[in-house]
């Protein structure tokens, strides 16, 4: 018997909540209840089939739910390796990863899409938003791609999410008519339109000046706090890294430190 399920009978848990239980190990979902948001257990990655590339080594870590956290080491380390295996846009070559209490690396790349894009939002050091799309209708892509026409309500909380990041005077402006600071800024307001429970940002301030690099520090702060959304930010920033809850720093494909502020 599942030692998952003889924990809840000893714990006299009621047939109701152990259908549930087990109907979210039939899912592949781990433990219930731990706080965490993002697991990684034993991750290797290895590129290339004949001169193979072993780029992560023995990777264990988890993220707490609501958390800030940032990781940083030097270019080529596997950082950004890391982070696309935490949010489902490469598999690890062996190893378990589980996104909200989800095993994602056995999924299909329809339960991938659909994990992502209801779960996970990103924010990397290019904006990537469209140029012939405004501030608004940029931030309402990710939510158009399941749903063509966005409610009304989806409409205010886009429009309640570019006043948090101070663009509500450029809401109706093309991409290219706003600075690189906006674009950003609307950037990170298109990553929380589907109000995901974690946000991935590979150097969000990476092409920014130092004022624009403190306004974006700020609202992912604001964001974090308000919207309880567990942060992960790469970043080769000191000053910014260590503003977070806790650091990572990676070294040749393995932590080399991990420490809390």
């Amino acid at each position: 018997m599942d030692k998952n399920i003889i924990q809840m009978k000893n714990r006299n848990i009621t047939g109701l909540e152990s259908e549930k239980i087990i109907e979210l190990k039939n899912r592949n979902i781990t433990e219930v209840g731990n706080g965490n948001i993002i697991e990684l257990k034993n991750i290797n990655k290895i590129y290339g089939k004949i001169m193979k590339t072993q780029v992560l080594f023995d990777i264990n870590v988890a993220f707490k739910e609501k958390s800030f956290n940032s990781i940083i080491g030097e270019s080529g380390c596997g950082k950004s390796t890391m982070l696309n295996i935490m949010g489902t846009l490469d598999k690890p070559t062996n190893g378990e990863v589980y996104i909200d209490g989800q095993r994602t690396d056995l999924m299909t790349d329809d339960e991938l899409a659909e994990t992502r894009n209801q779960k996970i939002g990103f924010i990397f050091q290019f904006h990537y938003l469209l140029p012939d799309f405004t501030a608004l209708e940029n931030v309402l892509i990710p939510y158009m791609i399941k749903n063509v026409k966005p409610p009304k309500e989806i409409r205010e909380r886009a429009l309640e999410l570019l006043e948090l990041v101070g663009l509500s005077k450029v809401k109706n402006n093309l991409a290219t008519n706003m600075s690189g600071g906006q674009q950003q800024r609307a950037a990170i307001a298109r990553a929380l339109i589907n109000n995901p429970r974690i946000i991935l940002a590979d150097e969000p301030t990476g092409n920014l000046d130092s004022q624009s690099t403190e306004n974006v520090y700020g609202i992912m702060r604001e964001m974090n706090e308000k919207f309880k959304t567990t942060f992960i930010i790469i970043t080769h920033d000191k000053r910014i890294a260590d503003r977070a809850d806790r650091v990572l720093e990676i070294s040749d494909g393995k932590i080399f430190s991990d420490k809390n502020n």
